[in-house]
Parts: structure tokens; C-alpha cells; sequence
């Protein structure tokens, strides 16, 4: 796997290294935590998170195909497809618990990839974060254009997801938007099969002013699981989990131990 040694990086030797890093190893005995990226997002995005929780929980951040140092792989613009290659890639941490945090198409995708671990493999997270996503049963019509630049960048705009000295940054603008425009094509074009639910415990995050997700379509997620459900508020927009990490890690550590810990 890939890790963080001091200064120095080591570089990755399998396929498997490429797709999920590794910022600070955890303890072997305990869950491990894997975190999905949103639209347009890399591995590098949940470093805070692996470093705060990396102390009680396995920490693993997952780099998609087409960013930061697979810049130069195509981006997977199918998210059935791109399910299926990281199901391939996950389906090894199935041999203790685990557990999945996606934020926005992270969300989606960490949904997905549980359905395909009890379909395929006959078992399941032991609890799934949804982040910033309304629940797949609740679709919206507000598609981005995606011919163009213009309606990419007033979608960063609005979700504050990236920094906006970058987008005055011809090149790294360019980083940006390629893989964020295969990411959006990949999410406008999916289609949610309604069936079967999760058996796994759900955990719905939502941020009080996210233009993304009301309450309402977060409290959705209800729906799509035989299994404990919670929901919980955090103040802030779309990226509200930038603005919360003590908060959000505590959630998350605090719902882990008392699945893998019960008293």
C-alpha cells in the first residue's frame, strides 16, 4: 500500500496501491475504514480524517482513476463500472470488518460497492456513512452542462468544493475540471436499481445548508436499508465535512466502536 514515511513517499508496487492509500497506518486488529471521494475529488481530500481516526480505526482513502498521481489514466465515466473496479480492488478487506464513508458521489459509490459485498460476497460494511448525497430514491432533474467549462465552474462555485484561487489557474483548472466533468457524465448518467436494500446499519450525513440535499432527501437513505438507520445535521453547505472533521470523526469513531465494541 502506499504510505507516508516522514517526508518520503513510497511508491506504489500493485494495482491495489494505486487505487487506495494509506496515510497513517492503524491498528491491525480494528475496522477498516474506507473513505470515497466526491465528484471531481482525490484520495488526499480525507488525509485529516485517516490522520484523526488512524489512532483507533485501518485508514484507507480510495484514488479513482484520472487525478493526482493517475492524472494520466482515462477517468471511468460509468459509476456501475467504476463500482465493479473498485469492489475488485475492496473485496480483500472482507476478511475482517470494515466499514465505508462516501461523501456526495462517494455516497453512491460506497452504496453501490456495498450492494455488489452481499450480493457477490455474502457480507457487508458494519456500518455505512452517506455524506452529502440525497438518498438514490430521490433523483432531482438539475443536470450540469457539461459541454462547456462555464457550468462546471459555477457548480464548484456554489458547492465551495475547491479553493477559487484554482480556478484562476489555467492548469490547474484543467486538473480540476477533466475529471470532475467524467465524474458528473458518470453520475447524470446512472440509474438507481431499487432493489435489494442494504442489510448493513446506515448512517446519513447532511449539512444544514447544502443546496444538494435537503434534510428530507438525506432522511431517505431510510429506505434503502433492512438495517439501523441514523441521521445527523452538521453546519455548513455541501462540503460541510471540510468544516467538521472533530465533529464529524467523532460520529464516525463513536458509531464504529459501538458496532465492533457493543457493551
Amino acid at each position: 500500500m502506499r504510505e507516508n514515511r516522514g517526508d518520503a513517499i513510497v511508491e506504489p508496487v500493485t494495482e491495489f496501491d494505486l487505487w487506495v492509500h494509506r496515510y497513517q497506518p492503524g491498528p491491525p486488529q480494528e475496522v477498516q475504514l474506507v473513505f470515497f471521494p466526491h465528484a471531481g475529488g482525490s484520495a488526499s481530500f480525507y488525509r485529516p480524517y485517516c490522520m484523526a481516526l488512524s489512532d483507533r480505526f485501518d485508514t484507507y482513502a480510495l484514488q479513482y482513476p484520472g487525478r493526482q498521481d493517475r492524472h494520466t489514466e482515462p477517468c471511468v465515466t460509468d459509476l456501475h463500472e467504476l463500482a465493479d473496479l473498485l469492489f475488485t480492488q475492496l473485496r480483500r478487506v472482507a476478511d475482517r470488518p470494515f466499514a465505508f464513508f462516501g461523501h456526495s458521489m462517494g455516497a453512491l459509490l460506497a452504496f453501490e460497492v456495498a450492494r455488489r459485498f452481499e450480493q457477490s460476497l455474502g457480507t457487508s460494511p458494519v456500518r455505512l456513512f452517506v455524506s452529502g448525497r440525497r438518498a438514490p430514491s430521490r433523483p432531482r432533474d438539475d443536470k450540469v452542462e457539461l459541454t462547456g467549462d462555464q457550468g462546471l465552474i459555477a457548480e464548484v462555485r456554489e458547492l465551495s468544493g475547491t479553493d477559487p484561487r484554482l480556478l484562476g489557474d489555467e492548469e490547474m483548472l484543467r486538473l480540476i475540471l477533466d475529471p470532475l466533468r467524467a465524474d458528473y457524465r458518470a453520475l447524470q448518467a446512472h440509474r438507481f436499481a431499487p432493489e435489494p436494500r442494504l442489510h448493513c446499519p446506515v448512517t446519513a450525513l447532511t449539512g444544514t445548508a447544502d443546496p444538494r440535499t435537503s434534510y428530507d432527501e438525506a432522511a431517505g437513505w431510510r429506505d434503502h436499508t433492512t438495517g439501523d438507520f441514523a441521521l445527523q445535521a452538521f453546519p455548513g453547505g455541501h462540503f460541510f465535512i471540510s468544516e467538521n472533521v472533530d465533529d464529524v470523526s467523532c460520529l464516525v469513531a463513536e458509531q464504529l466502536s459501538a458496532v465492533h465494541h457493543p457493551s
